[in-house]
């Protein structure tokens, strides 16, 4: 029996946290990362039914955390998805900070651990290779979590160590969870034997549903054989979903976009041109397959510059992306963390025609059919 989508999914967006306008395709306006603009698109998410958003992060661009904590600051529901990356924070700094923010907003936080290349000269950081680069987020994570759950932490490990260490305030357990989400991202073999036995949530990009159904019976497989401690592991998918009214305009908008990008290489779109990690090259690789996978998983971004999430796009009607992210429900996605540009406007739009066709308790098998 398929369980309500209400229940049991939830769905945020993306706040770039940018300081260069036009942040893959987005409008080009005057204050654009400013307090207020950001604001609007935080109290948008609040109107038109979005659980919060992903705030991007990055050498060279703002402090995630600083951004986060002022729009919580200046909404009552929205909730941060931070990202932040060790190196970047230590342990103790990080759980501290997201405590009292969780305290602060009536617990609100999330938290993203990006463990992919960034500057790290920029902020006096250093890593060695990609064993060594996981083999940290895994004491990381550790680590960030006994602070949250336990007093007087004592701590050796390779690469942090605290003693008699007890975050204030104390988090206090919500409903469905007794401390902030941790969400994870990498596909590497490195990188998913960290997923399998650290994190709360796994995040994907947009793959065909094939490779997204292999991939979590491995990190389900892989955390049984690692002795998985936590609770049940879960999935999210991050993706691009281009909405219009019909198939046709959705397409004439997917095709007029990729002409654009593919007139400035792609400039604006991705974010680490310099660091093509495994599972960016997965996304690449598949524009090899064909210019569109599935019923609309749409490729060709990648080949003119697209990047992260946005490489691959799902294109279509409402009642067609919503089909579509129901069989990604179906395979065992409870996250959905969705964006198409310009931000703001597109908040709005699939704020109105897309939530309310996910929430609907009906398998993708039974959707309705797209507009003609």
């Amino acid at each position: 029996m398929t369980q309500s989508l209400t229940q049991s999914c939830e769905f945020l967006w993306y706040i770039p946290n940018d300081v260069r306008p036009g942040h893959r395709g987005d409008s080009v306006t005057a204050g654009h990362n400013s307090l207020d603009s950001l604001t609007s698109h935080a109290l948008a998410l609040e109107r038109f039914g979005w659980k919060g958003a992903l705030i991007g992060t990055g050498w060279g661009r703002p402090d995630t955390f600083t951004v986060a904590a002022s729009l919580a600051a200046r909404t009552t529901t929205f909730e941060p998805l931070i990202a932040i990356r060790p190196g970047y924070w230590r342990p103790a700094n990080l759980a501290s900070a997201a405590a009292t923010l969780d305290h602060l907003s009536g617990g609100r936080v999330r938290i993203n651990i990006v463990s992919g290349q960034d500057d790290l000269a920029a902020y006096g950081d250093a890593e060695g290779d990609q064993a060594q680069r996981y083999a940290r987020t895994r004491e990381f994570m550790q680590l960030v979590r006994k602070l949250w759950t336990g007093e007087a932490v004592n701590y050796r490990g390779q690469y942090f160590s605290v003693s008699n260490a007890t975050v204030e305030p104390r988090l206090q357990p919500r409903p469905g969870r007794l401390h902030p989400q941790l969400y994870f991202g990498g596909a590497s073999a490195a990188a998913e034997r960290v997923a399998a036995t650290e994190a709360d949530v796994q995040l994907f990009w947009g793959e065909p549903l094939g490779e997204i159904a292999e991939r979590i019976e491995r990190l389900k497989s892989l955390g049984d054989r690692l002795g998985r401690a936590l609770r049940p592991l879960e999935f999210g998918l991050r993706i691009t979903t281009l909405v219009r009214d019909t198939t046709e305009q959705a397409w004439a908008d997917a095709e007029a976009k990729v002409a654009a990008m593919a007139k400035n290489n792609g400039a604006g779109w991705h974010d680490h041109q310099n660091f093509v990690a495994v599972g960016q090259r997965r996304l690449l690789d598949l524009a090899e397959r064909g210019e569109v996978l599935d019923d609309n998983l749409y490729t060709a971004p990648g080949k003119v510059g697209g990047g992260g999430a946005g490489t691959t796009w799902l294109v279509g009607s409402a009642a067609e992306v919503a089909t579509s992210l129901k069989k990604y429900r179906d395979l065992g996605i409870t996250r959905f963390i969705l964006s198409d540009t310009p931000y703001l406007a597109e908040i709005e739009r699939q704020g109105r025609q897309l939530l309310p066709l996910l929430r609907e308790e009906r398998p993708a098998s039974q959707a309705a059919p797209a507009p003609l």
